[in-house]
């Protein structure tokens, strides 16, 4: 039987014979808290993530990875119209990535939002949190993820044409890098406060000393401007999105972000820029000053105030919003946060190989903005 990739990190990524789910998040907890010192909040942190992993395991499908054979955990829900041989239209899949820091187990609060489509839902691990080579972006990461979607599609009446993928955060990262990668896969990319310049990231996350940057280091192997600059760029969706210019996405951000959050604003609009110029929309991108006064001063500048929109299906409140070709820049009153029942709202109205469909829905129906973790 197949390792378990998760498990097999505790032993510095050697294949290791399976374990207990509570015993590997025990190990877990107890090495990242020796690594931490007695900061007990983080000790704390640490034990509940472990619990919810260890919880999240328990239900948890297992799906060998096409590249190294080692098992990815990965939340699975399926509807009962959605088990192959039943009568039935085909039914859409959303595919759920989870944050920097975070792994599969942050699936499990979206069961009750496709139990409520009737959608099938998979959330993968894709090598866990960003601390190490193997994870952020890799190509092990990205297999992990299509090897996901091909277990669905073995699983399930999947409906081709509505293969949805959602993001926050370093799940947002993740998602523009899959926008990328498998452009014809998918029917929309919902990417909610990403991070899209590796290289800025890492300068920015030392300036405010949070741990960011080290995370980086080990992924990449190094700080950029060294020999693992190309590590940094080949991660960074900002440096590929060329290749989604065909495929509706729609970016998120917070205005506070970088301020009460850790990815400033300007992430979401340089790659909303890439995506315009892609597109032949150059007219459409967002000039440096403008940035600058939305990431420095945390507000719309004036000349751009009169883009905005009534969304009846936000809670938070629309403060600058454009389009460009098949991508939507949205700048929200807010900090590092994403709204689910919006971004599903809006993946909802997708199609494979159709043009964006920007329209608001009618039914006014929206869900309180749900934090990202990193």
């Amino acid at each position: 039987m197949s390792s378990i990739r998760s498990q097999s990190q505790l032993a510095g990524n050697c294949p290791v014979a399976s374990v207990p789910a509570s015993v590997a998040a025990l190990l877990l907890a107890l090495l990242l808290s020796s690594a931490h010192g007695g900061d007990a909040p983080q000790q704390a942190k640490l034990k509940r993530n472990a619990n919810q992993r260890a919880e999240a395991e328990t239900v948890a499908v297992r799906i060998p990875s096409s590249i190294d054979g080692l098992e990815q955990s990965a939340i699975w829900y399926r509807p009962d119209k959605a088990v192959p041989g039943m009568d039935g239209q085909d039914v859409p899949l959303l595919v759920v990535l989870h944050s920097w820091s975070g792994g599969f187990e942050q699936g499990m609060s979206w069961i009750p939002l496709a139990r409520k489509r009737g959608w099938v839902l998979l959330a993968p691990d894709f090598c866990g949190a960003n601390n190490r080579p193997e994870a952020c972006a890799s190509g092990l990461a990205s297999q992990d993820i299509l090897d996901a979607v091909a277990y669905a599609r073995k699983n399930a009446r999947i409906d081709s044409d509505r293969i949805y993928l959602f993001g926050g955060s370093g799940g947002g990262h993740m998602a523009l890098v899959m926008a990328t990668r498998a452009p014809l896969l998918w029917a929309g990319v919902s990417a909610w406060v990403p991070i899209t310049d590796l290289a800025a990231w890492h300068a920015e996350s030392l300036v405010r000393r949070n741990n960011y940057a080290a995370m980086l280091e080990k992924c990449c192997g190094g700080r950029p401007n060294t020999k693992a600059e190309t590590e940094y760029r080949k991660r960074s969706p900002i440096f590929l999105l060329g290749a989604a210019k065909e495929l509706p996405l729609d970016i998120n951000t917070g205005i506070h972000d970088g301020h009460t959050g850790s990815v400033p604003v300007s992430h979401s609009l340089r790659a909303f820029n890439t995506l315009a110029l892609a597109a032949g929309h150059s007219a459409r991108q967002i000039t440096e000053a403008d940035i600058a006064c939305m990431v420095n001063e945390q507000r719309i500048p004036e000349g751009l105030r009169a883009e905005t929109q009534i969304d009846p299906e936000r809670a938070k409140r629309v403060l600058f919003r454009r389009i460009a070709g098949q991508a939507r820049v949205t700048v929200f009153e807010g900090g590092h946060d994403f709204e689910a029942t919006a971004a599903i709202e809006w993946l909802a109205r997708q199609r494979r190989s159709q043009p964006a469909d920007f329209s608001l829905g009618v039914s006014g129906e929206r869900a309180d903005a749900q934090g990202v973790g990193k």
